[in-house]
């Protein structure tokens, strides 16, 4: 029988403090150490960093080295400078690129398996996955230049697909997404030779760059990381996150549970862990199954229970209601519950630890892709031309360890409802309604004052720092303040784990006006807007803004600032500098990796935005991180003429009449 404790948790950290503002994930802790089973938890308290590598500061590009420069403790001291001379400016802005690059590559390895996927299912090569959004598909096509009142759905479908997957390998040109940005953001990258030629080839330009004895200017590799980057924004995860939409549905708000709690004790209990919906999505559908259904209850089980975790789980939450079990931090714990008969993982975020762990239980760890295999962990390749019997043999691999359960199982009894599942799209109905989608009543509200701004909280959970804490503090002082806060990734199952993705989360925590905007609408005052790669939602969101008019001619404009308060992953980097590209003040907490070069951090940190409109900056605390990201917004009302208070008018006909006309 599985145990239920609803009691507070033990102090677990050996200065008395918690490791997590998540009372289920304190809980699984301190059950781990019971268990004497070692978390990252336990890794982090007796593995200290190394500063100099944090600081961006260590350069181990060539084999003379590694050379650390830290920088110097006295002002008439001489700055270190590698063997080769490589200064630590040089060294900091080589690191911070590479950084870029793999995160760029990882998202747009991504949204590549997707649309190789989508190019397939397009031509009718591969069962089960189809067109569910043809609206999306024509608007799709519109963006890419195609004339899709010529075109039939098959068609279009494959044309759409052959022009996605091109973007890829394109070696000169621009790329066809970022001509959504505003027209004044493309004349600035333009002007700063930063508009992204093709994605593999700013990835691949990054890694000629930063070889020992190439590039050597701090300033003209952050501009080709910003190449890069935008071609990770505005090229693969913006790809990933259209084609998804239109072979899976594009979101729409639709309630769903997270938390540990949603384990079950006599079900089979499946989780998906990854970013790549591909295969997940036939989880789903192989669950259903009645097939599958029958098989687990031959075992004993009532049923089958499939729940997600980091960005698969945002996928299949946002399109079925899936639960979540958790984010980044909680994956070990979920094992650590006795209940979980198998953990599916496609790739990125998996912590190789699950292999251990798992062993200690009787749950499969059942890796999918070739890219990312585990050692000691059971290999199920997911086949793109027969995905859902693939589904179908981890299910019943996961039925098969049923019965291998032991006595010492736990499962927390945390969980939460939310609502989820605003895309750009949602959020253009639920604002103007059907016959009028628009932004503009999201728009009068920030020229009006009830909004104050508008703020991008997403990003990792990060071991170094509280878990969970951050992104709430953040969060919560920013609705106080009357600031709506799109969320992503981690960040939102942080919310959605603290209530802060239900509607009556606004009466509770916002400021009054922002509160009777939610409650108008029927929204929370945080929007779950997706996994990683939907970051690019958030883009397109703000360029949605501008275009509507009255807040300026750029993203740069807005009276908006992001933030990753808990981040630990390149693709977190890759993410912050496409924002701070696009126009976006872009603060990062628990540490940066180029605080060690203090010439190079100037330039990211002030420098920048008189060349992008963006800039980056570093804050740990997240109370002095909330105080800055409003100042920003402020400076931004200040400059648009709207920072004063205006009284609220009740529009006569004449008036809507004349709005109308506008």
């Amino acid at each position: 029988m599985a145990e239920k404790k609803d009691k507070k948790s033990t102090k677990i950290n050996e200065d008395g403090s918690a490791l997590s503002v998540c009372e289920a994930t304190q809980k699984m802790i301190d059950r781990a150490r019971e268990l004497k089973v070692s978390t990252v938890y336990d890794r982090a308290a007796a593995m200290k960093p190394c500063l100099i590598g944090a600081e961006g500061s260590c350069c181990k590009n060539c084999s003379m080295g590694p050379c650390r420069v830290p920088p110097s403790k006295k002002e008439d001291e001489p700055q270190k400078v590698g063997l080769c001379g490589a200064t630590a400016e040089t060294i900091a802005a080589r690191n911070f690129a590479r950084m870029v690059a793999a995160g760029a590559a990882a998202h747009s390895d991504h949204g590549r398996g997707v649309a190789e996927v989508f190019l397939a299912a397009a031509k009718g090569e591969v069962p089960g996955y189809g067109i569910k959004d043809v609206q999306k598909l024509l608007q799709v096509g519109l963006d890419l230049g195609l004339d899709v009142e010529k075109m039939e759905t098959k068609e279009l479908a494959i044309k759409i697909g052959e022009k996605c997957l091109a973007e890829f390998g394109q070696q000169e040109g621009e790329l066809l997404f970022a001509k959504k940005a505003p027209l004044k953001r493309q004349e600035l990258w333009r002007k700063h030779n930063l508009m992204p030629r093709g994605i593999d080839r700013e990835i691949v330009e990054i890694m000629h760059r930063t070889h020992m004895g190439v590039d050597q200017d701090y300033k003209n590799l952050t501009a080709q990381a910003g190449r890069a980057a935008l071609g990770d924004g505005w090229g693969g995860s913006m790809i990933a996150t259209e084609l998804q939409d239109i072979m899976f549905g594009t979101p729409v708000p639709v309630t769903g549970s997270i938390n540990l709690g949603v384990l079950n004790e006599d079900t089979v209990n499946i989780i998906v862990h990854g970013h790549e919906p591909l295969l997940s999505e036939m989880i789903v559908v192989a669950c259903q199954d009645p097939e599958m259904v029958k098989l687990a209850r031959s075992k004993g089980a009532s049923g089958i229970t499939l729940a997600g975790m980091c960005c698969t789980a945002n996928e299949i939450l946002m399109r079925h209601g899936i639960p979540i079990a958790g984010n980044f931090l909680q994956q070990e714990l979920a094992i650590i519950t006795g209940v979980l008969d198998a953990m599916v993982v496609d790739v990125q975020c998996e912590m190789q630890s699950m292999s251990n762990i798992a062993k200690c239980f009787h749950t499969q760890l059942i890796t999918t892709s070739p890219k990312a295999k585990i050692e000691g962990a059971r290999h199920i390749q997911f086949e793109e031309h027969n995905p859902i019997e693939t589904a179908k043999q981890i299910v019943r691999a996961a039925i098969g360890a049923y019965p291998n359960r032991k006595s010492n199982s736990f499962i927390p009894s945390e969980k939460n409802d939310m609502v989820v599942g605003f895309s750009h799209e949602t959020i253009n109905y639920l604002l103007g309604g059907t016959f009028r989608s628009s932004y503009r009543p999201l728009n009068d509200n920030i020229i009006g004052g009830r909004i104050r701004g508008i703020a991008g909280v997403v990003g990792c959970n990060n071991a170094r720092t509280v878990h969970d804490g951050q992104h709430l503090a953040l969060i919560k002082e920013l609705i106080k303040n009357d600031v709506i806060v799109l969320t992503t990734g981690c960040s939102a199952m942080a919310c959605g784990k603290a209530g802060l993705l239900a509607p009556e989360a606004a009466k509770e925590y916002c400021g009054s006006g922002l509160a009777e905007i939610c409650e108008t609408v029927g929204i929370p005052p945080v929007l779950h807007m997706g996994s990683c790669v939907d970051n690019s939602r958030i883009l397109i969101a703000a360029t949605a803004v501008v275009k509507e008019g009255g807040l300026g001619d750029d993203i740069s404009d807005l009276p908006a600032a992001g933030a990753a308060p808990e981040w630990m992953s390149e693709k977190a980097i890759s993410i912050g500098h496409y924002f701070v590209a696009s126009g976006v003040y872009t603060l990062f907490g628990t540490t940066f990796p180029t605080t060690g070069s203090k010439k190079f951090t100037e330039y990211l940190f002030n420098n920048l935005e008189e060349e992008w409109g963006g800039m980056w900056d570093f804050v740990d605390n997240p109370l002095d991180m909330a105080k800055k990201m409003i100042a920003h917004i402020d400076k931004k009302r200040k400059a648009l003429g709207i920072d004063k208070a205006r009284d609220r008018v009740l529009m006569d006909m004449q008036m809507r009449r004349e709005l109308d006309a506008v």
